[in-house]
């Protein structure tokens, strides 16, 4: 988990000796805890779920996941996006909902997980002006792309579709609806093979990330 340092304080902020600081420092405790609640708020989004025959519910979604171990979970809308509570890393994360969610639901769940900081980040990102009419996808990659498939990725832009790379993310805007991508799925594998990417639309994850800031705020009163 990445963490903010602790800020250093100067002379003029320091905290008197004695048992008049204890409840400074009590307070101090608290916030540090909550913040690092905050910190550990995880969306998964799941790869081809609800198309065709791999149809999942959001409450066998949410099922599994709280099975998992994993506490405050909940979904938004149903093409495989949940939010839940969680410590430890990525890969770790991401191998045990893969796991288990092949075993309850019997077909392969790729997964993608991304903190709830990374998501505002994502979404503040504004690569390019989004025009009345465009689609604009986030793209979420499986592990961050090498400089020669981050160039492939960007030189798949052409007069309909434009991609920009930004971590593990590409933002892809389209001038018209998502069906007329002049993009095939095997134009993305032969640079980043199979099953390496899923995508959701940017208003969806605006939405979501305002429907966790909310969530977050009630939790704080």
């Amino acid at each position: 988990m990445d963490r903010e340092p602790p800020a250093r304080g100067d002379s003029s902020t320091r905290r008197p000796h004695g048992h008049h600081a204890l409840a400074p420092r009590r307070q101090d405790r608290a916030l540090s805890r909550e913040a690092v609640r905050q910190m550990t708020i995880r969306v998964a989004f799941l790869r081809a779920v609800n198309l065709g025959k791999r149809r999942v519910s959001m409450a066998t979604l949410v099922e599994v996941v709280e099975r998992l171990g994993y506490d405050g979970v909940w979904t938004h809308v149903n093409s495989g996006n949940v939010v839940f509570d969680a410590t430890g890393g990525r890969d770790a994360i991401e191998h045990r909902l893969e796991r288990g969610l092949e075993t309850a639901v019997g077909f392969e769940v790729t997964t993608f997980v991304r903190t709830a900081t990374e998501l505002r980040q994502a979404i503040a990102v504004e690569p390019f002006p989004v025009g009345t009419g465009d689609t604009y996808f986030l793209t979420f990659l499986k592990s961050a792309p090498t400089p020669a498939q981050r160039r492939a990725l960007e030189g798949l832009t052409n007069e309909f579709d434009t991609l920009v790379v930004k971590g593990r993310d590409v933002h892809w805007r389209m001038r018209g609806k998502s069906t007329d991508t002049k993009l095939k799925t095997k134009d993305w594998e032969l640079i980043i093979g199979r099953h390496q990417s899923t995508s959701r639309n940017m208003t969806m994850l605006r939405r979501l990330v305002a429907k966790v800031n909310a969530r977050g705020s009630r939790s704080n009163r």
